[in-house]
């Protein structure tokens, strides 16, 4: 199967995810109040790999086979056709990692198809007629670089909590891409954490 999955199979998930949150939910109610704080609250868990859960990262290569769980022997969720694609991993399993994509979809990556560069998605919970404005510097009276429509992939340079410098790169069907240096609000981005800092 090449593309994601069908809208039936997102309505089940969907269902799925409501179920999961509502107990997860239940659970840190119960970790509060036995006074117990859970390790999402400020600060990420660490992982069997030490690394932090969850954290965000980008595919490596094109395509790539996300399967439905952590080994080659079970089926294909779906493909990735482009490398550099933002995902959320948010569990590991010896050598593999269960990724989230920006409309929620959830599946199993080796880690050789993962790398730590870091991409996001502008805002891809705004309505497709919205733009959004990267801007010449940090202060939202500088001028505009670009105007980019939701779920515009984008590079990200680095982050200080409330801004992402980023660049944007555009593929004309008929021309050389063309790129634009500046920055976004991190509000507006899938793919950085809120007031999370990076360089």
């Amino acid at each position: 199967m090449f593309g994601k999955p069908s809208s039936m199979l997102l309505t089940r998930r969907s269902h799925g995810r409501q179920i999961k949150a509502i107990l997860r939910a239940l659970f840190l109610t119960l970790l509060a109040g036995a006074g117990i704080s859970s390790p999402h609250a400020g600060v990420a868990a660490e992982g069997p790999s030490g690394l932090p859960l969850p954290r965000f990262v980008t595919t490596r290569s094109n395509p790539i086979n996300v399967r439905v769980g952590p080994g080659t022997k079970y089926d294909v969720a779906w493909v990735y056709v482009k490398a550099g694609t933002p995902v959320e991993i948010i569990q590991e399993f010896d050598t593999w990692r269960k990724i989230r994509d920006a409309d929620g979809s959830e599946g199993w990556l080796h880690q050789n198809l993962l790398q730590g560069k870091r991409a996001g998605i502008v805002a891809p919970w705004k309505p497709a007629g919205e733009q959004v404005a990267l801007l010449r510097s940090a202060d939202d009276s500088s001028g505009v670089r670009a105007w980019l429509t939701p779920s515009f992939r984008v590079d990200i340079k680095e982050c200080d909590g409330k801004w992402c410098e980023v660049v944007a790169t555009t593929h004309p069907v008929n021309g050389n891409p063309q790129s634009f240096d500046g920055y976004l609000h991190q509000t507006d981005l899938w793919g950085v954490y809120k007031d999370e800092e990076f360089d």
